[in-house]
């Protein structure tokens, strides 16, 4: 186990020096000048020059290259031209609420995409499992914009039972950052009332979020299902006599576990990128919604910082879900 999580490690940092290589040039090669997209065409030549000279754009590609790669590997990853503050900063700031997001998400979309799943394949071909495929049809098509102006229209707009946007109402202080998750840092601050209004505004992109992955984990619920209850051991258990439900959860459901983890992961470590179109509607301070703002204002070390980050998070997730197969299922030996 140690020797295959140290070999783990290390495609980790070959995968993330990979990306950040191929992000760096590709983004320096795009036809876009970002201290013009900075200061503007009428910002006067000395002025753009020492600009250029402060975040290295006079100097070569490969000088550029090499001084930004040396200073990742001391953990410095620029300043952020857009926001003239290091990049590592923003991320440890734009992160948190991603994170309670996409946790959220993540968690509905387990226990709902499971059940309708098991469902689904326990009373295949009945009105239950076309309704759970349906779902997932649906899910799995419907642009995220679309279902997001949905559920703002229909519970905010005309039955306003749950607020629009943002994490806190516009004069609400937040409370003193401990954690950056807002639910954690109001329950610190012993403000309750800010931790339940906090979860209010959490409600509407974490259903927005959650809806794809509710879709893909029923489906690959279903599926492992199907061949889990068709398997002899299933049948053994039956005709001893034991209760349906103990056959389906303890039998068929452990073993067809495997593959909704490895689905789940995917879907966690998609939400944890930052869902860009869903911070954006719903004005939620998170890493999607800077990374796009530092593509938009062309700021080249904010966008190689958020895409190796995102990259970096992708790693770690698909390492932590292999490591949890040998939980799930103790005949899972790693080499």
């Amino acid at each position: 186990m140690t020797g295959y999580v140290l070999k783990r490690l290390l495609w980790v940092v070959f995968v993330l020096c990979g990306v950040m290589t191929i992000v760096f040039f590709i983004s320096h090669v795009i036809p876009a000048d970002p201290v013009a997209a900075l200061l503007g065409p009428q910002a006067p030549p000395d002025v753009i020059e020492r600009i250029s000279a402060k975040w290295n754009l006079d100097k070569p590609l490969w000088d550029q290259f090499t001084i930004y790669f040396w200073n990742a590997l001391h953990g410095d990853l620029g300043v952020s031209i857009s926001t003239n503050r290091p990049v590592v900063r923003d991320l440890i700031e734009y992160f948190p609420p991603t994170f309670e997001l996409a946790t959220a998400a993540a968690l509905v979309s387990l226990v709902v995409g499971v059940l309708l799943g098991v469902l689904s394949a326990v009373r295949a071909g009945k009105l239950s499992d076309h309704l759970a495929r349906v779902t997932a049809l649906v899910g799995i098509s419907m642009p995220v914009f679309w279902l997001a102006l949905l559920v703002l229209l229909l519970f905010y707009y005309l039955l306003n039972w749950l607020p629009g946007g943002g994490q806190l109402p516009f004069y609400m202080s937040a409370p003193p950052r401990v954690t950056g998750l807002l639910t954690i840092d109001s329950l610190i601050a012993g403000r309750f009332d800010m931790f339940l209004i906090a979860w209010r505004h959490l409600v509407l992109p974490t259903v927005v979020v959650a809806f794809y992955g509710i879709a893909a984990i029923s489906r690959i619920t279903r599926s492992s299902m199907l061949d889990a209850l068709g398997e002899d051991y299933v049948t053994t258990a039956r005709s001893k006599g034991l209760r349906e439900y103990r056959v389906i959860f303890k039998h068929a459901f452990r073993n067809a576990l495997l593959p909704v983890i490895t689905v789940w992961g995917i879907v966690y470590a998609r939400t944890l990128e930052g869902a860009v179109i869903t911070e954006t509607i719903f004005s939620w301070p998170g890493l999607g919604r800077y990374a796009a703002n530092a593509f938009l204002a062309v700021d080249f070390p904010a966008v190689i910082g958020a895409t190796g980050f995102i990259a970096l998070l992708f790693a770690l997730t698909n390492l932590v879900v292999d490591l949890s197969y040998v939980f799930i299922n103790p005949k899972v030996r790693y080499t």
